[in-house]
C-alpha cells in the first residue's frame, strides 16, 4: 500500500491536487512487484469545507477530475472512501467572531497484490555492485513549477502556478516501465519525487546508501536551477549498472518517455569516488560489509555535489545534509522521548564508521537440519501459549509449524480452568504482542496469573522439572518467563524487565550477537551476528546489583551489538538501555530461552527488511525453530 496527498497544492488548483495525489500514491507504489496498473484500488478520504464560499466548486472540480476523468483513463478504481465535510471551524474570543478553515485535501491510500515481495525495489544507493548511474525520469516534462512546494512554503509563499499530470498516459507508460526495468533486473534502487522534489529524492537516497552523489544538472536545461532541484512534478530516480544505463534509456525510449529520461549522475564514495567491486562473501552465506548499503561500509562521509557546467552550485556532506533532514525530529524527540537518546541517535548521522545492518554466520541458514525429522512423520506437540492482547502467536506457530513442530493454539484462561493441561506437549512458547493492552509490567501481571493460581502453577511447575520439555518466551512472553524464574530450574539469576530508557516503544531491526551458552535453541549460532526485529516497550533488563549481573553473566544468551559487532550500549542500537545490551538469557541447562527481539518475524528471507543477496527462502533465525525439532528427536 501508499499514499499520496497533495494538500497544499488545493489552495492553487484544486483538481490538479487531486490529481497529484493519485500519482504520488501510484508511483511510490510502482516500487512494488505489481504485476499491472489495473491491479491497483483507491481509497479516497474527501476532506473540504462545505459551504464555504468556493470549496463546494473545488470539491466537484477535483471529483470530476479524479472520479470521472484521471482514474478512468488509468483503467484504476476507487471501490471505497469516506468524507470529512466540516473542516471548518467557527468560535468567539474575546468579543470577536473567528474562523479557521481547512483547504479541500484528498488523502488517496492505494492499493494492490504484489507477485513477489522479494522483487521490492527500495532507495538504497548500491556501492557494491560496480559504477552506476541515475536516471531520472521526469512526469513534469521540464515545467519545473514550484507553486504549492515545500520550498516554496519554507519562504512563506504558496506560488501561483503547480505541478499536475496533464497526460495520464505518460503515468500508464512510467508505471509500465519501471516494472519492465525491475522485472529485467536493471534498477538497483528506486525513490520516487515528491516532498521536496529532485534534490530530497536524491539525498534521502544517499542516506539510505550512506553514500555521496556527484549529480550533473546540464541535462535538465535551463537556468532555472530552484525549479530543476525542487520542484514537486511527478518522477523519480533509478539507479542502473552503468553497463545497464544503454538498455534502462532504450526501455523507457521504446514506451515513449525518452524524452523525458535523463542519467544526472553517479552516486560516490567517501574519498569523493566510486569504488568498485561486490562484497566479499563470509562463512554461511554472510556477506562481509554488507551494510545499510548493501556494503557502503565506511563510506558514510562521502560529498554531495550537484554542478552546473561543471560548476558546484550546491555542495555539502553527505552528514551535513542528513543532520538539516533530520533536525526536526530530533528537536521533537529530545521532547517527546528521553533526551539522551534522542542525542545518541542524532550523533549517528556523523559516523562514517558504521557499516550498517550486516550477517557474519557460522552456519548455513538453508541447511534444513530438521528435515530428517520431518520425513520420519511425527510431529512433537508445542504449546502455543498466549494471552489477553497477545498478537504473536500465529507467526510463533508458522516458524515452528515449518520446523516440524504440531502447534496447538492455548489461551492462558484454557490452563485456569482445567480445559487442557501441559504434560502432553514437549514444548512451551510464550508469544509477544500487546499482554493485557501492553500496560507497564504486563508480563508480570501475567505471571502472577499463573503464580497465584494452584492449578496454573502445578501445571507450569511439573512443566518445567520435566527433564523432555523446552520453551522459549518472546518480548511479553520473555516479561512473564523472566518473573516464573522460582519455577524454572537454573534461571535463579534472570532479572526483570521494566520500560525502555527512551520511555517509548521500540520498534526496530537492530543487530544481535549470539553467545556461547548451553541454550538447546541457538546450538551452533553462537558467534553469528545478524539483525532482528525488536518490537517492545518494557525491554530494559533490571538487575538488583552488580553481583546479580555478574552471576548472570554465563547465562546471557543474545546481546545487541552495534553495527560495527561491538556491544551496543548506546541508543537505539540498545534500544531499551540493558546493560551489557543483554537481549535474552537460557537456563542453566538450556532447556528454556527468553528473548525480547522476534525470532519468529524474521524466519523467511524475505521478512527481512534488509537482507544479504545471497539469502535464499530461510533466514538465518529459522535455525533456532529448526534445533528445537532435533533436540525433541
Amino acid at each position: 500500500m501508499a499514499l499520496g496527498e497533495r494538500t497544499p497544492l488545493a489552495l492553487i488548483d484544486a483538481a490538479a491536487s487531486g490529481r497529484l495525489a493519485v500519482g504520488e500514491a501510484i508511483t511510490n507504489l510502482a516500487a512494488a512487484d505489481i504485476a499491472a496498473l489495473g491491479d491497483i484500488k483507491l481509497s479516497a478520504n474527501w476532506m473540504a469545507a462545505a459551504g464555504h464560499p468556493g470549496e463546494d466548486a473545488r470539491l466537484y472540480e477535483t471529483v470530476k477530475a479524479v472520479g470521472l476523468e484521471l482514474c478512468p483513463a488509468l483503467g484504476i478504481a476507487i471501490p471505497v472512501g469516506k468524507d470529512s465535510m466540516s473542516m471548518k471551524t467557527v468560535w468567539e474570543q474575546d468579543g470577536e467572531h473567528r474562523t479557521m478553515t481547512a483547504p479541500l485535501s484528498l488523502i488517496v491510500s492505494a492499493f494492490a497484490p504484489v507477485t513477489d515481495v522479494r522483487r521490492t525495489l527500495t532507495p538504497q544507493l548500491r556501492l557494491d555492485l560496480g559504477d552506476s548511474d541515475l536516471i531520472l525520469i521526469d512526469l513534469g516534462a521540464g515545467r519545473n513549477r514550484l507553486g504549492g512546494s515545500c520550498l516554496a512554503q519554507v519562504y512563506g509563499q504558496v506560488g501561483s502556478q503547480g505541478p499536475d499530470l496533464e497526460h495520464p498516459e505518460s503515468l500508464r507508460r512510467f508505471f509500465a516501465a519501471i516494472r519492465e526495468l525491475a522485472g529485467e533486473g536493471l534498477i538497483l534502487a528506486y525513490h520516487d519525487r515528491s516532498d521536496g522534489g529532485l534534490f530530497v529524492t536524491l539525498c534521502e537516497m544517499a542516506f539510505a546508501g550512506r553514500c555521496g552523489l556527484e549529480i550533473d544538472l546540464d541535462a535538465l536545461g535551463g537556468d532555472d536551477l530552484l525549479g530543476a532541484l525542487f520542484n514537486e512534478e511527478l518522477g523519480a530516480v533509478i539507479q542502473v549498472r552503468h553497463t545497464d544505463t544503454d538498455d534502462a534509456l532504450k526501455v523507457l525510449h521504446d514506451l515513449g518517455l525518452g524524452t523525458l529520461s535523463f542519467v544526472i549522475g553517479s552516486p560516490l564514495g567517501a574519498n569523493g569516488y566510486l569504488p568498485a567491486g561486490a562484497a566479499e562473501p563470509t562463512a554461511g552465506g554472510g556477506v562481509a560489509g554488507a551494510g545499510g548499503g548493501g556494503g557502503n561500509g565506511g563510506l558514510g562521509q562521502g560529498p554531495i555535489r550537484f554542478l552546473r557546467h561543471g560548476t558546484p552550485v550546491l555542495v555539502g556532506s553527505r552528514v551535513e545534509f542528513q543532520r538539516a533532514w533530520s533536525e526536526t525530529t530530533f528537536a521533537l524527540q529530545s521532547l517527546r522521548d528521553h533526551p539522551d537518546c534522542a542525542a545518541e541517535e542524532h550523533a549517528r548521522i556523523a559516523d562514517s564508521r558504521d557499516p550498517g545492518l550486516h550477517a557474519r554466520l557460522g552456519f548455513d541458514p538453508e541447511e534444513d537440519i530438521a528435515a530428517p525429522f520431518i520425513l520420519a512423520g511425527t510431529r512433537p506437540r508445542l504449546a502455543v501459549l498466549r494471552e489477553q492482547g497477545v498478537n504473536g502467536q500465529v507467526e510463533m506457530a508458522a516458524a515452528f509449524h515449518q520446523a516440524g513442530f504440531a502447534c496447538v493454539d492455548i489461551h492462558m484462561s484454557d490452563l485456569i480452568a482445567g480445559r487442557i493441561g501441559l504434560e502432553d506437549f514437549r514444548g512451551l512458547v510464550a508469544c509477544g504482542g500487546f499482554s493485557y493492552g501492553d500496560v507497564l509490567g504486563a508480563g508480570e501481571g501475567w505471571a502472577k496469573s499463573i503464580l497465584f493460581n494452584p492449578r496454573a502453577r502445578d501445571q507450569f511447575q511439573a512443566f518445567f522439572a520435566r527433564p523432555d520439555t523446552f520453551a522459549l518466551g518472546v518480548c511479553n512472553g520473555c516479561q512473564m518467563l523472566s518473573n516464573l524464574r522460582e519455577l524454572i530450574p537454573g534461571a535463579e539469576h534472570w532479572p526483570h524487565f521494566v520500560r525502555n530508557r527512551s520511555e517509548q516503544f521500540e520498534a526496530r531491526t537492530l543487530m544481535v550477537e549470539v553467545l556461547e551458552t548451553h541454550s538447546l535453541l541457538l546450538a551452533g549460532m553462537a558467534g553469528s551476528r545478524m539483525p532482528i526485529a525488536v518490537a517492545h516497550g518494557e525491554g530494559r533488563a533490571e538487575f538488583r546489583d552488580g553481583d546479580h549481573l555478574r552471576s548472570a553473566g554465563s547465562r546471557v544468551a543474545l546481546r545487541y551489538v552495534e553495527n560495527a559487532g561491538g556491544i551496543a550500549e548506546r541508543y537505539p542500537a540498545n534500544p531499551n538501555g540493558s546493560p551489557l545490551g543483554i537481549a535474552g538469557l537460557a537456563s542453566k541447562d538450556g532447556r528454556v530461552t527468553i528473548m525480547m527481539p522476534h525470532p519468529e518475524r524474521v524466519f523467511r528471507a524475505v521478512q527481512h527488511s534488509w537482507r544479504p543477496d545471497g539469502w535464499g527462502d530461510d533466514g538465518p533465525w529459522m535455525r533456532l525453530f529448526r534445533n528445537a525439532r532435533v533436540w525433541v528427536s
